[in-house]
């Protein structure tokens, strides 16, 4: 039986047996749940898929939320997309992919929460990026979800993935590091690489606030999307170059923690304080519910 309270066992298990963190998780899962791993792995790929349509949809340059306050975007970084950018394809890729399931999710459509519907659009922008970029074969993103997973488990169990608990580092910086750890994996890199990367991940997103305009999930929350999965590409870059987390990863996810039960309440989901105290923010709540 895998031990998901520390990353740390994780990648000692899969190390010691000489497979990936992706295999060693599934063949977990299938045990516990008593049900055949082809079984697990058909159902994970029908999250992919549900990823894959969300971008897909999510790119209507007619998308908007219910409140009009988001929608469009994806559609304006598609095109923009296809002029390279100041980074290359991938990275605008990435970033097209992020917010367009995010809007998505703004406009009620259906979202794989990973691990939570506020970053929605970080783990998908990812792994389709590196899927579709380096012409990988779809049961590599598959593989990656597991891992991805996994790594989510710990940080819910040692620390939290919600806002309202942590912040938005809970949330967004939860999905950032499950995406650098994916990446590795996709990368051929090893279980401590993903470790590694995980750790930088979430230590660059570390003490972010979550101050939604108006209590809905949007504003800023679908820009730190983009935010997030850029910084996933840089935490794996870092990591497949051999770049190591100075703190252990485990210990970064019990930071992270701490941080979080030090923050107001203003700045956890409350819509107190952060940007949605400002005059812009007050506002636009106005706007969309009224004195």
């Amino acid at each position: 039986m895998v031990n998901y309270e520390s990353i740390a066992a994780l990648v000692q298990a899969a190390q010691s047996e000489k497979i990936s963190l992706s295999e060693l998780v599934l063949r977990d899962q299938a045990e516990q749940a008593e049900l055949p791993a082809d079984q697990l792995f058909e159902r994970m790929r029908d999250n992919l898929h549900v990823m894959q349509q969300a971008v897909q949809a999510g790119i209507d340059k007619d998308l908007r939320s219910t409140s009009g306050l988001t929608g469009g975007d994806a559609y304006k970084l598609h095109q923009y997309a296809a002029t390279g950018g100041l980074c290359g394809p991938f990275f605008t890729g990435a970033l097209t992919r992020a917010i367009a399931v995010s809007e998505y999710n703004a406009a009620m459509g259906k979202i794989v929460a990973a691990p939570t519907a506020g970053s929605c659009g970080i783990l998908p922008g990812a792994i389709l990026t590196m899927m579709e970029a380096r012409d990988l074969p779809e049961e590599s993103a598959v593989k990656a979800l597991f891992t991805a997973g996994a790594f989510g488990m710990v940080i819910a169990f040692r620390a939290s993935i919600a806002g309202a608990e942590g912040g938005c580092q809970a949330e967004c910086g939860s999905a950032a590091a499950m995406a650098a750890a994916a990446l590795v994996e996709m990368a051929g890199g090893t279980p401590d690489m993903s470790a590694h990367a995980c750790a930088i991940a979430l230590k660059n997103q570390l003490g972010l606030v979550c101050d939604p305009i108006a209590g809905l999930v949007e504003v800023p929350c679908i820009k730190r999307n983009a935010g997030g999965v850029a910084c996933a590409l840089t935490a794996a870059e870092l990591a497949l170059a051999g770049v190591h987390s100075v703190i252990p990863v485990d210990e970064v996810i019990d930071a992270m923690r701490e941080v979080g039960d030090a923050m107001p309440c203003a700045l956890r989901e409350t819509a107190q304080g952060g940007l949605a105290a400002t005059p812009t923010g007050i506002r636009l709540k106005q706007e969309i519910f009224g004195e």
